[in-house]
């Protein structure tokens, strides 16, 4: 018999998040439990859960990797024609949430998104190993195929095409997260938690504290 889902119970015992103790500014205190997350040896402290929703309201989620983050927002790379890409063009809202477990720690981010320049996605296209550079090319992200071997023949032929130098696809760039509202989650004993909301206003932050 497979495990019963209500069988399996964890106690969260993580460190108090304090209003005293917590940063004004949410991004501060992403930075900040961002390197923790890091220092803890975690496999991958920038995947992240990225929700998107089409133009008649349908969500869907998956998860996609932080490449880089500032006061302006967080920053993933995909295909512009995958799914995610199309809902995220018909609808700008979306939300991010990172689940740290060994931390018992959770970041939710809300807001509107952006693609990033084409230079700042030409750089980090460069950045990235030549396997992956093909794949951005081999990939018709979302769409149906005949099979693995269709994709295989498809990254034969570019590698082919490409030996050395493989150019960012035209199909292929950043998305920026303008975050409006942050909840930074922190496992308590009980299931207690202690939640602490940032809300943008004007030029500045709102924070307050949620019921568990």
């Amino acid at each position: 018999m497979p495990p019963n889902p209500a069988d399996l119970r964890h106690e969260y015992e993580g460190p108090a998040l304090l209003e005293k103790d917590a940063a004004l500014d949410p991004f501060d205190q992403f930075a900040r439990w961002f390197g923790e997350a890091v220092d803890a040896g975690l496999y991958e402290p920038t995947a992240m859960t990225l929700a998107t929703a089409d133009a008649g309201g349908r969500p869907s989620a998956r998860v996609v990797l932080l490449k880089g983050y500032d006061r302006r927002g967080f920053v993933f790379y995909t295909n512009y024609e995958s799914r995610k890409g199309r809902e995220m063009a018909e609808n700008p809202r979306v939300a991010l949430l990172f689940f740290w477990d060994r931390l018992h720690r959770q970041i939710r981010i809300e807001g509107t998104v952006e693609r990033t320049g084409a230079a700042e996605a030409d750089a980090y296209f460069a950045s990235r190993p030549y396997g992956a550079r093909i794949g951005a090319w081999a990939s018709a992200q979302s769409r149906e195929i005949a099979g693995r071997e269709e994709l295989e023949q498809r990254v034969r032929a570019l590698r082919e095409q490409y030996p050395e130098s493989v150019p960012r696809p035209p199909h292929w760039g950043g998305y920026r997260v303008v975050p409006v509202r942050f909840e930074f989650w922190q496992g308590r004993s009980d299931r207690l938690h202690d939640r602490l909301a940032y809300e943008k206003q004007g030029e500045g932050w709102r924070r307050y504290r949620l019921a568990p």
